[in-house]
């Protein structure tokens, strides 16, 4: 399965490394945020995905401890469609403390995973389950 990659920076080219199945993004540029400041930290590469697959975009363990950051909406999901000369990757960021990212540092990681297939959605008057006893009850029985 091959994914093709325009570079837009001078990054060092994308590795998927034999132990993992998520592969590394870099930070495209330097970046300095202040505490509670939210802003998109570009990735500096395009992608073609596969016919039927997305990417997942998180980020990597070590994100937060390093740079204190969150992505605002704690995943990313790249669509097959998003593949054109300037759909450039970014990572969404939210600063919980001031700091600074320097091109190169590897922020997030990715995935490809195949779509959803298409499904049907039933409106019902009402399940026939077993309750489990709602969310945050699972351990407490």
């Amino acid at each position: 399965m091959q994914i093709f990659i325009k570079y837009h920076t001078d990054l060092p080219p994308i590795e998927k490394i034999p132990a993992g199945d998520w592969i590394d993004l870099r930070a495209a540029e330097d970046v300095d945020m202040k505490q509670g400041e939210y802003r998109p930290i570009s990735l500096g590469v395009s992608m073609k995905l596969p016919k039927g697959y997305e990417a997942h975009v998180a980020p990597r363990s070590s994100t937060f401890k390093k740079w204190g950051i969150l992505m605002v909406n704690s995943v990313g999901v790249v669509d097959e469609s998003y593949c054109g000369e300037d759909d450039i990757w970014y990572f969404v960021a939210l600063a919980t403390r001031d700091t600074r990212i320097e091109k190169g540092d590897r922020i997030c990681q990715f995935r490809i995973m195949e779509k959803m297939p298409a499904v049907e959605l039933v409106t019902v008057s009402h399940m026939t389950d077993e309750s489990r006893g709602g969310i945050g009850s699972t351990g407490t029985k």
